[in-house]
């Protein structure tokens, strides 16, 4: 067990990387992003580690956990379910997660929504949902509800 590899914690991730055209971290793309990831999941802009054009860095719910947008000549490209993910602590929040992505994607159709879907494994049903915006990667949402 990995637990016993560490004294003080078990590793747990802390962020994802993606290089993007330089075009998309600076000027309106740049606020687009950041207003679609903030806006609907919270993900905040860490301005001290902002440098337009070059590096845009959003928080994902505390400090220690981000999503890292790097500019690059020959950026990031993936299939459409390549993904990162999160889990939320209740079915309401992931559905509320959903809503605000559904709701977003009213007024701007770059939004991709794949809806929530639930795998039942006996001892767990996972239920989540994907969406991507301007990034290379999608973001899997999901909420594991234990029998």
């Amino acid at each position: 067990m990995a637990t016993r590899m560490y004294e003080a914690r078990a590793p747990r991730f802390n962020h994802v990387a993606m290089s993007l055209p330089s075009s998309l971290l600076d000027g309106q793309e740049k606020e687009d992003i950041s207003r679609f990831w903030g806006e609907v999941f919270g993900f905040d802009e860490i301005p001290q580690m902002t440098d337009p054009g070059k590096r845009l860095v959003l928080s994902a719910g505390q400090i220690e956990q981000f999503v890292f947008l790097i500019a690059e000549d020959e950026p990031m490209t993936c299939p459409r379910l390549d993904h990162y993910g999160i889990s939320v602590g209740s079915r309401a929040d992931l559905d509320a997660a959903y809503e605000r992505a559904l709701a977003y994607r009213e007024h701007d159709p770059r939004v991709d929504l794949i809806a929530p879907e639930v795998d039942d494994w006996e001892v767990v049903k996972i239920h989540s949902f994907y969406t991507g915006f301007l990034l290379p990667m999608m973001l899997e949402v999901q909420y594991w509800e234990y029998a």
